[in-house]
């Protein structure tokens, strides 16, 4: 895959943010932090990110820009799982994504299977089975299983690790006497500093301006590399809010919104100093995950 197709491909992953038209403050700058963080001095990504929301990159042309049938059918399959980010697409992002397939010359057969799939990954209930093990133990299980999901080639894993996310903050609540609805993880997770759409888009964009910028080898989600740090940034996430989460509601739920993120923050920092010490566990879950069980697990 050539600058040319990764960089339309990051295009089309920041148009999909923006698909509902309800992109707040808080999300742009998250994405915009994201563009920083990955870019280096290589990617000019207040630009892009200009020329994206100033409509200087229209759909139709950007996704003329790819070509290959494999990289098209990618960018929709990215496209969904960005739309899918906050809960399954609603009605703007459905025409975003309708006329994104038709640009790309897709069949609805790819495209049905693909974003209802997507959409039960999105609304997966939040109830679990229950686990007898340590929270500890329970975060670290999930942030490796997280981390593990961002080496699978298939776009969905880097889905599937939102509600992951948002079932362990549900059972941690419960687990010290609230019952959360999803209204409220997601302002959880927001407060924290979590953005939803930004994170699945920050699990894709660091595969691709890696691949783009010459620092990951073997393609877009196959690159060593570029899957090291994105499984990096996942078990990180994860790590920090499970902590975060048994901190909060250990204590009755009275760390202020400044508070939270500031223990979030300090929490990444540590999970980013250990992450190393599990890379061989990441590796190993990647290799033992069964993506298909896993969504079967998280929609039954």
């Amino acid at each position: 895959m050539d600058e040319q197709n990764r960089r339309a491909l990051l295009v089309i992953a920041l148009l999909a943010t923006q698909a509902d038209g309800e992109q707040d403050e808080r999300e742009r700058e998250a994405i915009r932090a994201t563009l920083a963080r990955i870019g280096g001095e290589e990617l000019d990504h207040e630009t892009l990110l200009q020329e994206v929301e100033s409509g200087r990159h229209e759909l139709g042309r950007t996704a003329s820009e790819l070509t290959s049938p494999e990289t098209r059918e990618l960018a929709y399959e990215l496209a969904t799982c960005v739309c899918n980010a906050d809960g399954a697409a609603g009605e703007k992002e459905r025409a975003f994504l309708g006329e994104l397939s038709r640009a790309l010359g897709l069949s609805s057969t790819v495209t049905e299977r693909f974003r209802r799939e997507a959409d039960a990954l999105a609304s997966a209930p939040l109830a679990a089975a229950n686990t007898d093990s340590e929270i500890d133990e329970q975060i670290q299980r999930q942030a490796i299983l997280c981390g593990g999901l961002e080496l699978l080639p298939q776009g969905l894993a880097t889905l599937a690790i939102l509600p992951l996310q948002m079932r362990l903050v549900y059972q941690i609540g419960k687990r010290h006497g609230y019952e959360l609805d999803r209204g409220h993880i997601k302002d959880f997770l927001g407060v924290a500093g979590v953005g939803m759409a930004s994170q699945v888009f920050e699990g894709f964009a660091r595969q691709l301006v890696g691949g783009l910028l010459g620092r990951a080898a073997g393609g877009f989600l196959g690159g060593l590399a570029g899957g090291a740090t994105s499984a990096g940034f996942s078990f990180a996430t994860t790590y920090a809010l499970g902590h975060a989460a048994k901190r909060y509601y250990a204590g009755g739920r009275k760390l202020s919104a400044i508070e939270l993120r500031e223990l979030f923050t300090s929490l990444v920092t540590r999970a980013r100093e250990i992450e190393p010490r599990h890379a061989a566990d990441i590796a190993s879950s990647a290799r033992r995950a069964d993506l298909g069980a896993l969504q079967r697990l998280l929609t039954g």
